[in-house]
């Protein structure tokens, strides 16, 4: 596939990006590939770049190198206004003396009043908010608030949708409902969306694909289920999901998710710890070697923590 093929077909794309902060590499030589419709998450640990990169394709942060495409566009140098890119954050930045529907139209002045007045009308009915157009943003619950802000992010048809920690100051169940609305919506108007995130359970569910950051690098973008069984590195598999290895025949390391694992009473091995996860119990083995292994297993007949134990690997 050679460039100009891959600018116009992608929504989002970054070539080479390099951002410095003093002796620290922030972005360090980032590429990334967002296609129409498609929730890339970005995961990684706090430092690692994310929201940096983040402020970047929304023209709010200055490179040192490399060139940013939105829509096939090159808008490098392009200031934040004129690219086409919508924001959402975790304080969602609404109005308060704003009702919601004026909130929604705040960047559609541009538009004759006709059709901006059509425009927030289709974005109250596609977040389901038209009952709340008159309320103002304190008379909403969060969950709420957080949609007028993806209906006033996508108002402007932008090419992307940037959402940087979105939910984080939400309750876990109206976060996980709330991230499938998201996902849905802009599956819907076919609009990529890059979604930061500290909570790798929400990478994963969520995201078509999940771009793994560390020191100012993508690491491994891959859809979930490639990212959480063949990791690119130790990191990723670490990061992404409880790991456990095993010695492999090759003389390395063999890696084993919870479920891949089987304990039974009796054996070299010890039981250090042991959760209740409703379907299942999980297991933290502390190995005769000293390592730590980590077995799911179903709730009957429980072992208790500092029974003798020992671990068999179950082959598909």
């Amino acid at each position: 596939m050679n460039d100009s093929r891959e600018t116009r077909e992608a929504a989002v794309r970054v070539v080479g990006l390099r951002r410095r902060l003093g002796e620290r590499e922030v972005l360090d030589g980032i590429n990334l590939e967002v296609a129409p419709g498609e929730l890339v998450t970005l995961v990684g640990p706090s430092g690692c770049g994310k929201t940096t990169l983040l402020r970047a394709i929304a023209g709010l942060e200055s490179l040192d190198a490399g060139s940013i495409f939105l829509g096939g566009r090159d808008v490098t140098n392009v200031p934040p206004e004129c690219r086409r890119v919508g924001l959402v954050f975790q304080d969602n930045a609404l109005f308060g003396h704003l009702r919601v529907e004026k909130n929604i139209a705040f960047g559609l002045r541009h538009l004759p009043a006709s059709e901006r007045s059509e425009r927030v009308d289709e974005m109250l009915r596609l977040v389901q908010l038209q009952h709340l157009a008159r309320r103002y943003p304190h008379q909403l619950s969060g969950g709420e608030q957080q949609r007028v802000a993806l209906a006033r992010a996508l108002a402007a048809r932008p090419d992307v949708v940037l959402l940087d920690e979105p939910f984080g100051a939400l309750d876990e169940v109206l976060r996980e409902e709330l991230g499938w609305e998201v996902r849905g919506i802009l599956s819907q108007r076919n609009t990529a969306g890059i979604l930061v995130t500290h909570d790798r359970h929400e990478a994963i569910t969520l995201g078509d694909r999940v771009a793994v950051m560390d020191a100012g690098k993508i690491l491994q973008c891959a859809p979930p289920r490639v990212a959480y069984e063949s990791p690119a590195t130790r990191f990723v598999a670490d990061f992404l999901a409880v790991a456990s290895y095993l010695p492999a025949r090759d003389g390395g390391s063999r890696l084993l998710r919870p479920h891949q694992l089987r304990v039974v009473a009796g054996g070299p091995h010890t039981v250090s710890r042991v959760e209740f996860l409703g379907a299942t119990h999980r297991y933290t083995i502390r190995a005769a070697d000293g390592s730590t292994l980590v077995a799911d297993l179903g709730p009957s007949d429980p072992l208790l923590v500092g029974a003798a134990c020992d671990v068999a690997v179950v082959e598909r």
